[in-house]
């Protein structure tokens, strides 16, 4: 059953246990169905994980954790180190009682050599998923991977680049997870990447091309749910935008502008939009 979901980002760049509970009030009181937490590159979220668990009952909503590898963890560069701290990552998500860690597993946003990712750097990356995803399994949590654009990595920017690694590390709990902001740099439609992904997608962040309201950019929507219709989506649709409004995330997000929108009004009114083109296309 489709989850509709807000990202974190929407309203705090940092989790605290204040922050936290603010930001999960605010996405229960938009009417979401569950809260995507971005791990921290130390992994503590300043909070009790029962704390956590109690602040989610309360509202009313589910969880999901992404991570992003820090640039200390490179994956091609750090191997060993990066699957430790997966490790921890997964021990963290099964404690609170998550079901999957998302996100730039793989690299660290940023960090460049100057050519393509080599067969040596794809090799070592398939080993380590390989051993995170069979640690991943023990505790019933399965892993999705999202392609980035090529300002941000050169290890894998695309739907079937990333599908292809999927298909090498040959674990049933590894999958692809799209994100429409990254697409739009990427992808040459928007239709065929989620058709190829088929049951492999399970996790989709909706991100407008501006990182503003969704429907008010240049993202061939119509074009996405027509493909999450003929696979039958069934996982979650999570909005990622950003507010300059939190000005913590003005230099890592790129906001030089001022953002037309404030942080409730995009997070309610990208909600409305995902719901209306959800129900468009059949998915609820």
């Amino acid at each position: 059953m489709i989850q509709f979901g807000a990202s974190m980002v929407s309203w705090i760049a940092n989790w605290t246990a204040a922050s936290g509970r603010y930001a999960i009030g605010k996405a229960a009181a938009a009417g979401f169905d569950l809260i995507e937490i971005s791990l921290p590159g130390d992994l503590d979220l300043g909070m009790d994980i029962q704390e956590l668990k109690a602040d989610l009952a309360e509202a009313g909503i589910d969880v999901r954790f992404s991570l992003i590898l820090p640039q200390e963890l490179h994956m091609p560069f750090y191997p060993e180190k990066a699957l430790v701290h997966l490790k921890k990552a997964i021990d963290l998500v099964k404690e609170a009682g998550g079901s999957s860690l998302v996100g730039v597993l793989y690299t660290a946003i940023g960090v460049f050599t100057g050519a393509p990712c080599t067969d040596s750097e794809r090799n070592t990356v398939i080993a380590v998923l390989t051993d995170a995803c069979s640690y991943a399994a023990e505790g019933g949590i399965w892993l999705a991977l999202e392609p980035i654009n090529r300002y941000e990595s050169y290890v894998l920017n695309g739907a079937e680049q990333t599908l292809d690694l999927i298909k090498e590390v040959d674990k049933d709990n590894l999958r692809l997870m799209l994100d429409s902001f990254h697409m739009n740099i990427e992808e040459s439609n928007y239709y065929e990447p989620v058709i190829k992904a088929a049951d492999k997608l399970n996790y989709l962040h909706i991100a407008s091309s501006d990182r503003g309201m969704p429907g008010l950019d240049n993202v061939n929507w119509d074009e996405l749910f027509k493909g999450l219709a003929e696979i039958k989506y069934s996982g979650a649709l999570v909005l990622e935008n950003f507010s300059s409004e939190v000005e913590a995330l003005r230099g890592p997000t790129s906001l030089w502008r001022t953002s037309k929108y404030g942080a409730d009004d995009l997070a309610r009114g990208g909600l409305h939009f995902i719901k209306e083109k959800a129900y468009q296309y059949g998915l609820y």
